[in-house]
């Protein structure tokens, strides 16, 4: 009885969780975004030029980047409602053995808890949200956000509305985001975004070989388990790794985590273009399906390193 007005409460205010997704370059002259108050049609453009006045003036106005104090916790249903969707983010799979196809966590790509800065955190995301999202070409609220997640990039059953699992993952998103205004960006946010680079796969193999494969397996399997005092690495490719939907199947995507936060115990210390070749090397082998991905970015806004074709994009053949 409680998870259903919990997540009715939660959704009343707005709350919900950011992308494995990263917002991405214009590749052309124009950027697409919805309509203003007054304005009618679906979408309009402005030049790269306004874009990037905004985005230059939103970076200027973001909260400070701040992880709250596990000891703010409140007592009673809430916090227990977020101590469960702390431990569900970070042992995602062993949470979900019956619709959880991957051997992935939530925590396999939004480090330390989504608490690390500059890798996809989800401090401050909840005030961010509902948002419009291309690949959805709609408005999407934290439960739908949480849900699409599961489906591409755990490769799983995605928990049902209102159930206790998600409402207690809302909870823990949401306390996350305590202290920042609705709408307002967070320093840290996201992934910094790589200058665009030519990638080269048997060069990312190479690069892979050295750098990844003694952790994730020369067979990109990764590790299950602590071994040896090893922490666990998540598969990158196979039928335990992410599916095809998943963001981090587009290379750019790929390429800014990898520089940004690989390998695990040296982050930062591949160059620019070994995280290109690396993400090309990576998304270049076999990896699930996501059924529906053909109904992906209806408006026809695929980015160019989309893993697959839309509809909307054979329409416009």
């Amino acid at each position: 009885r409680f998870a259903p007005r919990f997540a009715r409460r939660l959704a009343g205010r707005g709350a919900a969780l950011a992308a494995l997704g990263v917002a991405t370059a214009a590749a052309a002259c124009d950027v697409v975004r919805l309509p203003a108050d007054g304005e009618h049609g679906l979408v309009r453009t402005v030049s790269v030029a306004e874009a990037n006045a905004t985005a230059t003036g939103a970076a200027a106005d973001r909260v400070p980047f701040v992880v709250p104090d596990t000891a703010t916790i409140p007592d009673g249903p809430f916090g227990a409602s977020i101590r469960r969707g702390r431990a569900l983010v970070t042992a995602t799979a062993d949470s979900f053995p019956r619709t959880v196809r991957s051997a992935l966590r939530c925590t396999s790509c939004h480090l330390d808890g989504g608490t690390r800065a500059g890798v996809m955190p989800w401090v401050g995301v909840a005030a961010r949200f509902p948002q419009y999202r291309s690949r959805s070409g709609a408005m999407v609220s934290l439960e739908e956000r949480v849900r699409g997640c599961f489906a591409r990039s755990l490769n799983a059953a995605p928990p049902m509305p209102g159930s206790r699992e998600l409402v207690d993952i809302v909870a823990y998103l949401t306390w996350l985001s305590r202290g920042t205004p609705m709408g307002r960006e967070t320093e840290g946010q996201g992934l910094p975004t790589l200058e665009k680079l030519a990638a080269d796969r048997s060069a990312g193999r190479v690069t892979y070989r050295q750098a990844c494969a003694r952790c994730h397996g020369e067979d990109g399997a990764g590790r299950p388990s602590y071994t040896a005092g090893a922490a666990p690495a998540p598969p990158l490719w196979g039928a335990r790794s992410y599916n095809i939907g998943a963001g981090m199947a587009r290379v750019s995507i790929a390429a800014n985590f990898i520089h940004a936060a690989m390998p695990h115990d040296r982050p930062g210390t591949l160059t620019p273009q070994q995280a290109w070749d690396v993400a090309a090397y990576v998304n270049g082998q076999v990896r699930p399906d996501f059924p529906g991905k053909e109904n992906d970015w209806p408006r026809g806004d695929a980015p160019a390193d989309a893993a697959y074709r839309t509809r909307a994009q054979l329409r416009r053949r």
